[in-house]
């Protein structure tokens, strides 16, 4: 059985963005997922410029959560850079918002 899932402390988000390559529609691209507390990772460290510590701290989870969650993030944004691809940031059901 799978651990609970551990509420997070995330912005929350108007709705569901998308972001894709101009010229092309949404129909002729693949979708990519990337969840808003893989969002937020990002957003801290590489925006706001916060540490690993001061991000786990900001979200309620742990230091290698937030390692965990940046390594996917940043894999799934360069995967849409590099590919051509649709990216879609969305907030699930189960997370928090602030």
């Amino acid at each position: 059985m799978p651990r609970r899932y551990k509420q997070r402390n995330c912005r929350n988000l108007d709705s569901r963005r998308n972001f894709k390559p101009s010229g092309i529609p949404s129909r002729e691209l693949e979708t990519v997922e990337l969840n808003l507390d893989e969002f937020e990772a990002i957003r801290l460290c590489d925006y706001d410029g916060f540490n690993q510590i001061e991000a786990s701290e900001s979200m309620g989870v742990s230091r290698a959560t937030v390692q965990r969650l940046l390594q996917s993030g940043r894999k799934k944004v360069v995967d849409v850079l590099l590919n051509t691809k649709e990216l879609l940031i969305h907030q699930d059901q189960d997370e928090s918002s602030e």
